[in-house]
Formats: C-alpha cells, sequence, structure tokens
C-alpha cells in the first residue's frame, strides 16, 4: 500500500469521528510515521496531557501528537480490508486517550 493510501486513510478515519467530539479536541496534531524506534510493533502512540488532566498549566503547551505507524499496521494485516480496519481501530484508540480513556477501559469496550 503506497504511503499516499495510507495516510488517506488515516485521514479517513478522523472524518468518522462524530463532530461533537471533534469539536472537544484542541491542540492535537496527528502523524504517520513507518515505525517506532524503541518499539517496532507499536501501532499507534498519544504523547501529551490527556483532556481529563489538563489544568491552568496547560496553556501555551505544544501540541499533543498522535502518532500512527503505518508499517507496523502493515505487518498484521493481509487485505487491504484489515488496514481500513486497523487503521479506525488506532486513531480512535489513540483519541480516547487524549480524551484520557485509559487502556484497559479501551480493551474493555473493544477498542484494544
Amino acid at each position: 500500500m503506497s504511503d499516499e493510501r495510507f495516510d488517506g486513510l488515516v485521514s479517513d478515519a478522523l472524518d468518522e469521528i462524530p463532530a461533537e467530539l471533534t469539536r472537544a479536541i484542541d491542540n492535537v496534531v496527528v502523524l504517520v510515521e513507518p515505525r517506532h524506534e524503541d518499539e517496532p510493533s507499536l501501532l499507534g502512540l498519544y504523547q501529551g496531557i490527556a483532556l481529563t488532566e489538563r489544568d491552568s498549566h496547560y496553556a501555551g503547551s505544544l501540541p499533543d501528537t498522535i502518532t500512527i505507524y503505518r508499517d507496523a499496521i502493515l505487518d498484521i494485516c493481509d487485505t487491504d480490508e484489515d488496514v481500513v480496519h486497523e487503521v479506525a481501530v488506532t486513531v480512535v484508540h489513540e483519541i480516547a486517550h487524549y480524551f484520557g480513556i485509559e487502556e484497559e477501559r479501551l480493551h474493555q469496550l473493544g477498542w484494544g
């Protein structure tokens, strides 16, 4: 799968997030990288201060980042349909971390 097609899938997944949630997302950048250097099988990573943890000291902070790791996702997928599904799940998973939803709860909800 081309890098451009993969980037488009990430964009499509972001477009599927309900408008009431996207309006609440602020100061976040979404990146696509080939692979996490220290954890090559990692599919996605949220780095920042979750919305539930922000206080008055957050003002002026650099943007939080959500990184989707293309090669790691492609490694575990057999078909284009698998990639579409895994990208959507990974994007939702990392955005949930932005909203303060922890790993255990995501797994309970089926977004693990």
